[in-house]
């Protein structure tokens, strides 16, 4: 396999939206100069469980955003653990320019693709040139510990990152949550690196880290260089 990892994304909101419109045709054209199609993955596997309005809602917000970027839109279903183990998915992603994971239950998205065939593909895909990225839930999956925000209890991310966790939406997170920001700060025996992420912000890697969109990524604890 070609080792020419594509471009790295932790979003901490706006997936799809006209503010980060510019970003992610930078993701597709990043992967097209390494060789991948102009094709654009959508995985709604976070908010999925919510209902066919809300699978409805992104599957238009993703077709929208791939109409005024000018790619092929390519929605994928996964919405149950064994939709991550279907082989029809797993071609389907292949060469493919971006796979974006979209927001809501970040738990959810690491127990529907762990130890499965299709996060191997997506993996694998990555790391031959295809732009990856993670929008607030998403992006807390990535990681290697996933901040407890809909449920009490910390849980394992898909270890992408197995080093950094992310806490999404982080300019207004301190508002929303602020205790639960704190004690995930400080908690005891962490030798991680905690990022927050601000909303319509990414945190991305490609060859060093740097910092796209409207506000700033925090590193809360450990160290990150951030070009």
């Amino acid at each position: 396999m070609n080792q020419n990892p594509g471009v790295l994304a932790l979003v901490g909101s706006g997936e799809y939206s006209t503010q980060m419109q510019e970003f992610e045709t930078g993701l597709l054209h990043s992967a097209f100069l390494r060789g991948k199609k102009n094709v654009f993955v959508q995985i709604p596997t976070a908010s999925s469980h919510e209902g066919e309005e809300k699978r409805s809602y992104w599957r238009r917000r993703g077709q929208e955003q791939c109409e005024r970027i000018g790619c092929e839109s390519l929605y994928l279903p996964i919405h149950e653990r064994e939709d991550a183990f279907n082989p029809d998915y797993v071609d389907a992603i292949k060469d493919a320019g971006l796979i974006y994971f979209s927001g809501g239950d970040p738990h959810r998205i690491a127990d529907v693709f762990k130890r499965s065939p299709l996060w191997d593909e997506i993996c694998d895909q990555w790391m031959s040139g295809t732009s990856l990225a993670g929008c607030s839930a998403g992006a807390m999956a990535f990681g290697g510990t996933i901040m407890g925000i809909r449920k009490s209890n910390h849980s394992e991310g898909l270890n992408l990152l197995p080093d950094i966790e992310v806490i999404p939406h982080y300019d207004k997170m301190l508002g929303w949550l602020p205790d639960r920001v704190a004690s995930f700060i400080a908690r005891g025996g962490a030798n991680t690196t905690l990022i927050g992420i601000d909303e319509n912000t990414a945190l991305v890697m490609d060859g060093g880290w740097r910092v796209i969109g409207a506000g700033k990524a925090h590193v809360l604890r450990g160290v990150l260089e951030i070009g």
